[in-house]
């Protein structure tokens, strides 16, 4: 439910404009033209400014105190000097809301900063709050314009919702050429009251809204925009969003490998992959798949058809798609044989298609494979790739043939050129008219496919199977050893995952030569051994790990080099079976709460870089897609007479690790079990790094 003062913001009927102007290209005059001139307001509009009895054929006020009535919003257009002043008038006069475009920012002083009294007083009022430091807000919709830069004129109301932190995204947004339409477009600022949750909801409440892209620097309600995010899904609402800021370096004194691979983007990664949020890379990439969403129309069950006017983009677009992750729909034989008697001699009838042969024909030839390709049962979606270059006759070719065959399905169909600046503008604005999309480039084009097709598949799925819990008395006992917040030691770290299921190595701990060797006569030879001094956190590091030792003579002149150089404390374990090397892990994150990790493992485990991050719970179906995600997970394949590692075993390993993490989560900073060996006959963890929050 829409917070109501933020509604009186977004859907105000009486606006007062706090620093209006006639002055030539003053911010106080832009502020009246958007919201007069350009945008065409109707409801009631109270300029606010002592220089001046009338403004723009309307009665100017000298004060915000002096105005006839309260008002909806206050555009509040000042300098940082006089902000806080003018807000408190605003709350005083009743104002419902009030936009705030000014920095905020003011040198440090003893005092509560300007943001803090801006939010202080906003919340004492129950007001909204768009800003500071921001661009305001376009309500399409409603010709609601809280604005004080020039923005185009004649917006037309559509589909989509833009919440930006960034205002020159705002107004790239805006100002773009391909006939993307809004119903609300927010430059959210810093957010000290309302804020992107805020606006979610209140888009996810209209009607209107088809899809909703977001331009993130953080998030400040994670449980909120949770929710949020479950609304959208609810309403089969499209959430694209651009999250800036995730090559920012992890946290400085990360003590575990899991807390320094999830870094600042670890779990932005795993909340938008459990909520459906498809990732945005670049502008253009949000704006191809914007208008294919806008369209309207979601992919059928299957892959990516094509359909190519020449054979070197053919084989550009197959370059492209595999490295994009596209799955191209594998034709049925039927489908061959129809495009085969309609194609030219010498045409392969294959799926990416190259249909152009002596031209003869040409549109008559596209349109009958363009409806056998379309027309195949593992087609989910059409991309028609042609440059879209000027005809000698507008709206005829290639625009015409388009504009045909989409009228003819409700499978999505967008033209997809490689080259934007070749596009021939006329001939889009007609195709774009009949409803279909014209994705402006190669990869952002296809990268709009892929997350059509992802889109289908994540809704697709069923909803994660809440694995079997561990007994009261375990978890109650790893909660109490938890909350003291002393380390534990390896053969702690190892017990708590032994206890929660994941398969764990037998070891021991010694103190003495002789212990080292009873030990290892009791978990079995071959044999590791480690240091177990206090405060290492990572052996390999300082050389603290001996493996494969099989003789008592080995232990010996093992043990007596750590002793030696480390000091007496050990750990005795057992050997791994050979397999491959991976990581497990728990981290917390202060927004979103623990994050389970599924990585390439061993000591190269912050070299390769090679994540995955998820919220749990995690199913088995979860915790496979985990796994495929990992640039090593060929290497769990049968390969050159090795045997394939048991990925169900590693799968259920991870959905263990879930069940640990959903309980205990919240009293660790985090938990490598590194490494995780995965061999035929299942899987092991080598090694237990748990890292309490401190008490």
């Amino acid at each position: 439910m829409a917070d109501p003062a933020l509604v009186a913001m977004l859907e105000a009927r009486s606006v007062a404009v706090v620093g209006a102007s006639s002055n030539p290209g003053s911010f106080g005059e832009q502020m009246m033209i958007q919201l007069v001139t350009s945008g065409g307001f109707d409801g009631l509009v109270l300029p606010v400014n002592p220089k001046y009895d009338e403004l723009f054929g309307l009665r100017c006020y000298p004060s915000l105190a002096e105005l006839p009535e309260p008002v909806d919003v206050a555009v509040v257009g000042v300098s940082n000097a006089i902000l806080e002043e003018q807000l408190r008038e605003s709350a005083a006069a009743g104002a419902r809301s009030a936009v705030v475009f000014a920095s905020a920012y003011e040198p440090p002083s003893a005092g509560p900063p300007l943001t803090e009294r801006l939010r202080s007083i906003a919340r004492e009022a129950g007001m909204a709050l768009c800003g500071p430091n921001g661009m305001g807000f376009i309500n399409v919709e409603r010709r609601l314009r809280a604005c004080g830069f020039h923005e185009p004129e004649g917006l037309v109301a559509g589909g989509i919702t833009f919440i930006s932190h960034s205002g020159s995204a705002f107004s790239a947004m805006l100002h773009n050429d391909r006939g993307l339409r809004f119903n609300l477009v927010v430059s959210s600022g810093l957010e000290l009251v309302t804020t992107t949750t805020d606006y979610l909801v209140y888009a996810l409440s209209l009607e209107s809204t088809r899809a909703v892209a977001l331009f993130m620097e953080t998030v400040r309600d994670p449980a909120g925009f949770r929710a949020a995010l479950e609304f959208a899904s609810e309403r089969e609402v499209p959430v694209l969003a651009m999250k800036v800021g995730r090559a920012g370096r992890a946290k400085e004194m990360v003590e575990a490998h899991s807390g320094a691979l999830a870094g600042a983007d670890g779990a932005y990664e795993a909340l938008f992959d459990a909520h459906g949020v498809m990732r945005m890379r670049t502008m253009d990439e949000m704006a191809d798949t914007l208008e294919l969403f806008a369209a309207g129309r979601r992919a059928a069950p299957g892959g990516l058809a094509a359909i190519h006017d020449s054979g070197g983009e053919r084989a550009h677009l197959i370059d492209a798609a595999e490295e994009a992750g596209v799955r191209f729909a594998e034709i049925a034989p039927a489908t061959v044989t129809r495009l085969a008697a309609a194609l030219d001699p010498g045409l392969p009838p294959v799926n990416p298609l190259d249909a152009w042969g002596t031209g003869r024909d040409a549109d008559a030839r596209f349109v009958e494979c363009m409806h056998a390709l379309l027309e195949d049962a593992d087609t989910g979606a059409l991309a028609f790739c042609v440059d879209l270059t000027s005809e000698l006759i507008p709206e005829s070719g290639f625009a015409r043939v388009a504009n045909e065959v989409f009228a003819r399905t409700d499978k999505p169909v967008a033209i997809l050129s490689n080259m934007h600046s070749a596009i021939d503008a006329r001939d889009a604005a007609f195709v774009r008219a009949a409803g279909m999309p014209v994705l402006e480039g190669t990869d952002t084009g296809l990268a709009a496919f892929r997350d059509l097709l992802e889109y289908r598949d994540w809704r697709a799925r069923p909803k994660a199977e809440a694995a079997g819990p561990v007994a009261d008395v375990v978890r109650e006992r790893w909660m109490v050893r938890l909350s003291s917040g002393e380390p534990l030691a390896e053969i702690e770290g190892l017990a708590l995952l032994a206890d929660y299921g994941v398969p764990v190595v037998r070891a021991e701990r010694a103190a003495s030569l002789e212990a080292a060797l009873e030990a290892a006569e009791r978990v079995g030879w071959p044999v590791a051994l480690k240091t177990a001094a206090p405060g290492i956190l990572h052996k390999s590091d300082v050389g603290g790990v001996k493996l494969d030792i099989r003789d008592a003579e080995g232990v010996r002149l093992a043990y007596e080099d750590l002793a030696e150089r480390l000091g007496p404390e050990a750990v005795v374990a057992s050997m791994a079976p050979s397999g491959i090397e991976l990581a497990l892990g728990v981290v917390r994150d202060p927004q979103f709460g623990p994050l389970v990790m599924v990585a390439a493992g061993g000591v190269l485990v912050e070299v390769l870089r090679d994540r995955r991050f998820a919220l749990p719970p995690i199913d088995a179906a979860g915790a496979a897609r985990l796994l495929g995600r990992l640039a090593i997970r060929p290497l769990l394949n049968r390969a050159r007479g090795r045997p394939a590692a048991d990925t169900n075993a590693v799968a259920e390993a991870v959905v263990r690790l879930s069940v640990l993490a959903e309980d205990l989560g919240g009293r660790m900073e985090s938990l490598d079990a590194n490494p995780l060996i995965a061999g035929a006959e299942g899987c092991v963890a080598v090694d237990a790094l748990v890292i309490p929050l401190p008490p």
